[in-house]
This record gives structure tokens, sequence and C-alpha cells, in this order.
């Protein structure tokens, strides 16, 4: 089952990474979460940007808070 979100069901997703779940790639904050071959996958808005083509294509599940980087309290 693909389970990829949209836009608009995003936003009426709950928050569930943490400032405790890093970047696969270089540390940082993870805001998008991916699962691949049955592993999850944690990456910082850039890097998911950069492999989100690629990912998107092998993805079972696609979870994307980037715009909490932009939303205002």
């Amino acid at each position: 089952m693909n389970t990829l979100t949209t836009p608009e069901e995003q936003e009426l997703a709950e928050y569930r990474l943490t400032a405790a779940d890093r970047c696969d790639a270089c540390g940082a904050q993870a805001y998008i979460a991916a699962v691949v071959n049955g592993s999850e996958l944690l990456f910082c808005a850039h890097h998911g940007r950069k492999y989100e083509e690629k990912l998107r294509s092998v993805a079972t599940s696609w979870h994307d808070e980037t715009a909490r980087l932009t939303a205002t309290v």
C-alpha cells in the first residue's frame, strides 16, 4: 500500500518528528521521513528535497513536515 501524502493531507497530519530526530545524511533536524524497503529514513529539508524524486519512486511512505519551517505561531 502506498501512503504518500499530498500537501493538503500533510497540513491535516499531526507532527510526529521531534528535535531529537536527525537527518541520516548530515545530522540536522529531520523534517522528512520516508520508508524504503521497510526501513525508515530521516532527512532534513535540504536532503529530503535533494533526494525526493528518487525516493518517492521507491518509498512506501513519505511524511513531510517541512511546512513547520515557515509556519507562523
